[in-house]
Protein backbone atom coordinates (compact mmCIF):
# COMPACT_ATOMS: atom_id res chain seq x y z
CA UNK A 1 0.00 0.00 0.00
CA UNK A 2 2.67 2.79 0.80
CA UNK A 3 5.72 0.66 -1.60
CA UNK A 4 4.41 3.27 -4.12
CA UNK A 5 4.73 6.29 -2.49
CA UNK A 6 6.91 9.03 -3.61
CA UNK A 7 9.64 10.61 -1.77
CA UNK A 8 11.10 12.96 -3.62
CA UNK A 9 8.40 15.58 -2.56
CA UNK A 10 10.71 18.93 -1.58
CA UNK A 11 7.52 19.65 0.34
CA UNK A 12 8.37 16.32 2.63
CA UNK A 13 6.04 17.13 5.55
CA UNK A 14 7.54 17.00 8.87
CA UNK A 15 10.48 19.58 7.98
CA UNK A 16 12.93 17.90 10.05
CA UNK A 17 15.42 17.58 7.48
CA UNK A 18 18.40 20.03 8.28
CA UNK A 19 20.88 17.28 8.72
CA UNK A 20 20.67 16.71 4.43
CA UNK A 21 20.19 20.77 3.43
CA UNK A 22 23.50 22.58 2.63
CA UNK A 23 23.71 26.40 3.69
CA UNK A 24 24.69 25.83 7.05
CA UNK A 25 22.31 23.58 8.26
CA UNK A 26 24.11 20.35 8.57
CA UNK A 27 24.12 17.89 11.20
CA UNK A 28 27.49 17.54 12.65
CA UNK A 29 26.93 14.11 13.66
CA UNK A 30 26.61 12.61 10.73
CA UNK A 31 22.34 11.69 10.82
CA UNK A 32 21.23 13.28 8.06
CA UNK A 33 17.47 12.02 6.73
CA UNK A 34 17.62 8.63 7.20
CA UNK A 35 14.18 6.68 5.94
CA UNK A 36 13.35 9.00 3.05
CA UNK A 37 15.23 7.99 0.58
CA UNK A 38 14.99 5.10 -1.90
CA UNK A 39 18.05 2.25 -1.35
CA UNK A 40 21.09 3.01 -3.45
CA UNK A 41 23.80 0.11 -3.86
CA UNK A 42 25.91 3.04 -5.16
CA UNK A 43 26.31 6.77 -4.64
CA UNK A 44 28.70 9.16 -6.45
CA UNK A 45 30.51 11.45 -3.42
CA UNK A 46 32.47 14.55 -3.20
CA UNK A 47 33.78 15.50 -0.07
CA UNK A 48 36.04 18.16 1.91
CA UNK A 49 38.85 16.76 3.79
CA UNK A 50 40.15 18.87 6.85
CA UNK A 51 42.77 17.73 9.40
CA UNK A 52 42.17 20.29 11.76
CA UNK A 53 38.49 21.48 12.93
CA UNK A 54 39.44 25.17 12.13
CA UNK A 55 39.74 24.67 8.47
CA UNK A 56 37.00 22.97 7.97
CA UNK A 57 35.45 25.84 9.50
CA UNK A 58 36.50 27.75 7.34
CA UNK A 59 35.13 25.50 4.89
CA UNK A 60 32.09 25.62 5.84
CA UNK A 61 31.68 29.15 5.97
CA UNK A 62 32.59 29.29 2.36
CA UNK A 63 29.77 27.20 1.57
CA UNK A 64 27.35 28.87 3.54
CA UNK A 65 28.41 32.14 1.65
CA UNK A 66 27.61 30.60 -1.84
CA UNK A 67 30.73 29.37 -2.78
CA UNK A 68 30.36 26.24 -5.15
CA UNK A 69 31.32 22.89 -3.77
CA UNK A 70 33.91 21.96 -5.70
CA UNK A 71 35.95 25.06 -5.76
CA UNK A 72 35.60 25.09 -1.76
CA UNK A 73 37.09 21.22 -1.78
CA UNK A 74 39.89 22.84 -4.40
CA UNK A 75 40.47 25.25 -1.73
CA UNK A 76 40.42 23.28 1.22
CA UNK A 77 40.74 19.64 1.13
CA UNK A 78 43.53 17.77 2.19
CA UNK A 79 42.72 15.02 0.52
CA UNK A 80 45.88 13.58 -0.77
CA UNK A 81 44.93 10.42 -3.06
CA UNK A 82 42.19 9.03 -5.10
CA UNK A 83 42.79 6.19 -7.73
CA UNK A 84 41.76 7.15 -10.87
CA UNK A 85 40.36 6.32 -14.11
CA UNK A 86 43.97 5.58 -15.35
CA UNK A 87 45.12 3.79 -12.89
CA UNK A 88 47.12 6.55 -11.71
CA UNK A 89 46.88 8.07 -8.10
CA UNK A 90 44.40 11.83 -8.90
CA UNK A 91 44.13 14.00 -5.43
CA UNK A 92 40.91 14.72 -4.75
CA UNK A 93 40.93 18.39 -3.95
CA UNK A 94 42.37 19.00 -8.03
CA UNK A 95 38.59 16.89 -9.05
CA UNK A 96 36.75 19.51 -7.13
CA UNK A 97 36.37 16.79 -4.12
CA UNK A 98 34.91 13.68 -6.47
CA UNK A 99 35.66 10.69 -5.14
CA UNK A 100 33.10 9.11 -7.84
CA UNK A 101 30.86 6.26 -7.92
CA UNK A 102 31.35 4.36 -4.70
CA UNK A 103 29.47 0.78 -3.72
CA UNK A 104 28.38 0.09 -0.50
CA UNK A 105 31.16 -1.24 2.18
CA UNK A 106 33.95 0.68 -0.11
CA UNK A 107 33.78 3.71 2.05
CA UNK A 108 34.38 4.46 5.99
CA UNK A 109 31.69 2.99 7.73
CA UNK A 110 30.78 6.32 9.55
CA UNK A 111 31.38 8.53 6.10
CA UNK A 112 29.13 6.27 4.30
CA UNK A 113 26.40 6.02 6.76
CA UNK A 114 25.78 9.96 6.73
CA UNK A 115 26.79 10.23 2.85
CA UNK A 116 24.10 7.06 1.77
CA UNK A 117 21.63 9.52 3.75
CA UNK A 118 21.76 12.28 1.57
CA UNK A 119 19.73 13.61 -1.32
CA UNK A 120 21.44 13.87 -4.27
CA UNK A 121 22.16 17.59 -5.11
CA UNK A 122 24.60 19.53 -7.13
CA UNK A 123 27.62 21.69 -6.70
CA UNK A 124 26.37 24.80 -7.01
CA UNK A 125 23.58 24.17 -4.27
CA UNK A 126 24.90 21.26 -2.46
CA UNK A 127 23.34 19.40 0.50
CA UNK A 128 25.83 18.37 3.02
CA UNK A 129 26.99 17.03 5.88
CA UNK A 130 29.96 17.19 8.27
CA UNK A 131 31.30 14.06 9.71
CA UNK A 132 34.40 13.37 12.05
CA UNK A 133 36.26 9.87 11.17
CA UNK A 134 39.96 8.67 11.86
CA UNK A 135 41.30 10.69 8.62
CA UNK A 136 40.05 14.08 9.78
CA UNK A 137 36.69 16.32 9.53
CA UNK A 138 34.75 15.44 6.57
CA UNK A 139 32.26 17.88 3.92
CA UNK A 140 30.06 15.26 2.41
CA UNK A 141 27.67 15.90 -0.49
CA UNK A 142 26.07 13.44 -3.21
CA UNK A 143 25.59 14.11 -6.70
CA UNK A 144 23.94 11.04 -7.61
CA UNK A 145 22.28 7.61 -6.45
CA UNK A 146 21.89 4.50 -8.23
Amino acid sequence: MAGNKKTNDKSAKGGEKPAAKGKGKEDKTGEASAGKLKAATSIHARHILCEKYSKKEEALTKLRDGTKFDEVAREFSEDKARQGQSGLIEESPALGGSLGWKIRGSLDATFEKAAYDLEPSTTANPKYVEVKTGHGYHIIMVEGRK
